[in-house]
Order: C-alpha cells, then structure tokens, then sequence
C-alpha cells in the first residue's frame, strides 16, 4: 500500500485534526481517513 498523496501542509493538518501521528496518517487506508474525517464533521453538527 502506498503512502497517501497529500501536501505537507495538508498532512500536517488532518493529522492535527484527527490527533494521530504524522506517520500513521500517511500510512491509514483512504477509507479510514475518509470514515474518520465524516466523524469529525458529524461531531462538529
């Protein structure tokens, strides 16, 4: 599995965000990052 493709800036954010290292978020499967990101805008509502 490769590594996501995202900007440094963004990484470092959305890893921020969902409060995981860098490192495991580089390497979380897409559709986790996507289930974890809706479970973070269901929490904001």
């Amino acid at each position: 599995m490769k590594p996501l493709q995202l900007s440094p800036d963004t990484a470092l954010k959305l890893a921020e965000k969902l409060q995981v290292p860098l490192e495991q978020l580089m390497h979380m499967p897409q559709h986790i990052l996507v289930q974890k990101l809706m479970e973070l805008e269901k929490e904001k509502q």
